[in-house]
């Protein structure tokens, strides 16, 4: 039964934004918000989100996107969109506050993961198009959490697993944020050779 629970976490995991998931007896069933449309899955099926092989889930998601039940995967952004998103977030950090920001991360960055982990690349290309804009911007001007919470949002709204760690360095004392995926950081972590301790992630939409 433990591991029943465990599987259908990660459906719902995958498919919350966009569906209800619902138990039963023998599997799942699927509801869709968007729609009048419901979809069955077996025990089995709902077992594979959690033991298959990545291969066995992008499967799964491929057959629900076709069902019309999960999303299809976002493209990447273009270069100008990760500008204008980068300025519209720094604005609205000055305007309500960083903490606030955070809790409204649920709203624009949903709780959804494509069953292949981000590429590399993807991560790169989106980390130069942040801090380039970040860097060149007098009215950004290279601010680490407006650069942060707009790659969280950016890689997370393209169904990709990101994580927007807050963290502190106490001599002198100073804060910083950034979003870790694939390895890479957004904006660095450890700013010219500074290390910061973190206090805070966020993984899953606001949690």
């Amino acid at each position: 039964m433990a591991d029943d629970t465990e599987a259908l976490v990660a459906v719902r995991r995958i498919l919350s934004p966009y569906c209800r998931v619902v138990q039963l007896s023998d599997g799942a069933l699927i509801a869709d918000w968007r729609r009048p449309r419901f979809l069955g899955m077996t025990t089995a099926d709902v077992r594979k989100f959690a033991d298959g092989t990545a291969e066995e889930r992008a499967e799964l998601v491929a057959a629900l996107a076709r069902a019309g039940c999960a999303a299809v995967r976002r493209g990447e952004y273009a270069d100008a969109e990760v500008g204008r998103w980068l300025r519209g977030v720094h604005l609205l950090i000055r305007t309500v506050g960083f903490g606030r920001v955070l809790r409204l991360l649920p709203l624009a960055a949903p709780d959804y993961a494509r069953a292949e982990p981000p590429e590399t690349e993807v991560v790169a290309r989106l980390k130069r198009a942040v801090q380039s804009h970040g860097r060149t911007s007098w009215f950004v001007d290279d601010d680490c959490k407006a650069e942060a919470v707009t790659a969280f949002v950016l890689l997370r709204r393209s169904g990709l697993q990101a994580a927007l760690h807050v963290g502190v360095r106490e001599h002198p004392f100073a804060l910083h944020a950034w979003t870790s995926a694939a390895g890479l950081c957004i904006p660095d972590a450890e700013p010219r050779g500074h290390t910061f301790a973190p206090i805070l992630s966020i993984d899953r939409g606001g949690r």
